[in-house]
Order: C-alpha cells, then structure tokens, then sequence
C-alpha cells in the first residue's frame, strides 16, 4: 500500500516538474525572440566575433590603436564570446562592460582550453586514456570543470574524446 502512494506521489511530482519545465522554455524562448527583434543587423553580426583578451582590465581604459576598436565594440554589443581571459577579476570585469555598457545587455561567452586542467593540472588525455582509470579521468574533469566555472569560463574546450590513429597529426595528445 505504501509503495503505491509512494509511485503515486511520484508520478505526480514527475508531472509538475515537467509542466513547470515546459513553461521556463516558453518563457526562455519568447525573452529571446523579443530580444533578436530590438538587435540591429550588426548587433546580431556582432555576436559571431570573438576576441581574446585584449586589454589590462586592472589598468585604464585603452585610447587608441586596436585595443580601444576592440573595446568599443565590446561596449557596442558587437562582441559574443571571448576567448583566454584569465581570472576571475578579469572575467568579472569584462562582463561587466557587456551587460552595463552596451544598449541590450547581452551578456558574453567565455572559453578557455581546459585540456588537462584548470588550476590544477592533469596528465594530458592520452596518458589518462593510457591509465584505465575511469574514475581517475572523471575526478580530472570535474575538478578542471569546477575550477573553470569559479572563474567565470562558461566553454571549455575540454574534456575531449578521439581516437587516435596518426601520430603524425598535430594535436594527437590531445584526444584520446
């Protein structure tokens, strides 16, 4: 008997979870579509640039040359992501200048190449694969995704899974 009230009750909790779900997507989805509509043509270009980090966040605003180019389009909504920042501060910052200076708000992307670790490094994926050790690996990976996202690195590119055939090829390291 209890066990049925306990299905029961289940079942139910599943079904409010997925309605509630499904109501966050509708919502998530119309934000955005009434988001693309206010974009002007080259703000919905803008999104696709990408720019490593380009100036000392710590230090003035630059006043001319490519950095200051780079800086007002990042104050323009011209910039969606942005690669190599390092720390916290940094991230913190930049994002700042998107989300408070620009028209939209939109706030940036930010990757980094995580291959074998964040802070704390990790053998590189061919010797992990070359371990056996599963769960070895796994702890690797969430430790190097943690430490990432504590620092505001939303896309790593990392960990990552191939097989290697060549040795010849560049980055065979690098997948395993």
């Amino acid at each position: 008997m209890k066990s049925k009230i306990v299905i029961r009750l289940s079942g139910i909790l599943l079904l409010f979870m997925i309605t509630n779900t499904i109501g966050q997507t509708d919502d998530i989805d119309t934000k955005v579509e009434s988001l693309l509509k206010k974009m002007t043509l080259d703000e919905k270009v803008g999104q696709m640039n990408q720019y490593s980090s380009f100036w000392e966040v710590t230090g003035p605003v630059p006043q001319d040359g490519g950095a200051k180019e780079k800086y007002d389009h990042l104050k323009s909504g011209l910039v969606g992501s942005m690669l190599s920042v390092r720390g916290a501060k940094n991230v913190r910052e930049f994002q700042r200048v998107a989300v408070e200076e620009s028209r939209l708000g939109i706030p940036l992307i930010f990757g980094l190449d995580v291959i074998h670790g964040h802070k704390t490094l990790a053998p590189i994926p061919l010797a992990e694969a070359a371990s056996w050790d599963l769960a070895a690996i796994e702890k690797s990976a969430r430790v190097a995704a943690t430490e990432a996202s504590a620092v505001g690195i939303n896309w790593t590119f990392a960990p990552m899974v191939d097989i290697s055939r060549d040795a010849r090829w560049g980055r065979v390291m690098e997948g395993a």
